[in-house]
């Protein structure tokens, strides 16, 4: 029996997984395909002493977000970004943000007025942040599983929103298979 190409292509269709690719997602305004390759990877403490790094996510997408408390588009963004974090808390997605260059008395006040439930590294020294080499603050990276960067956010983002949800929960689904509540 001969296919035609045609009822082949159709074929393939519907049995090829659909979303296993993330390069198939369309980022939402603001969001822009930066595949550059292997995320540099660091370890940094958080305002308790608590060590961490960026490669503990990997197997997971991870949302690393560089911010400042001084930065107007930050104190705006982050209420956006821990409404976003509760409502992606069952979903596999690490959110790693690291403050860049100030102190921990700053960064408590102001987390505490705008975002209590958040934590956040510590980049005191400026290093870290000087590595990933941000157009300025805040900035996004999305990194896949496997430890790539696959897309970039420069400014503020309104995390919370349909659009924004829908995208990340995209790419968890992309990776994982696993079907969640769309936003």
């Amino acid at each position: 029996m001969r296919l035609s190409l045609p009822l082949l292509l159709l074929t393939l269709l519907f049995i090829l997984p659909v979303g296993a690719d993330s390069g198939n997602i369309k980022p939402p305004t603001g969001i822009r395909v930066y595949a550059i390759g292997p995320a540099p990877d660091f370890e940094l403490d958080d305002m308790d002493g608590n060590r961490d790094s960026l490669s503990s996510g990997q197997g997971q997408w991870v949302f690393l977000h560089f911010w400042a408390s001084w930065c107007g588009p930050c104190r705006k963004e982050m209420p956006a970004i821990q409404r976003m974090a509760r409502l992606m808390e069952n979903q596999p997605l690490k959110i790693q943000l690291v403050n860049t260059a100030e102190d921990e008395d700053t960064v408590f006040s102001f987390l505490g007025g705008v975002a209590p439930d958040m934590t956040t590294l510590m980049d005191r020294d400026g290093e870290v942040t000087e590595v990933w080499k941000p157009r300025g603050l805040p900035a996004t990276y999305l990194i896949d599983p496997q430890g790539q960067v696959r897309y970039q956010a420069l400014g503020g983002r309104p995390w919370d929103q349909p659009e924004y949800l829908g995208f990340l929960k995209a790419l968890v689904r992309s990776a994982s298979g696993t079907t969640y509540d769309s936003p």
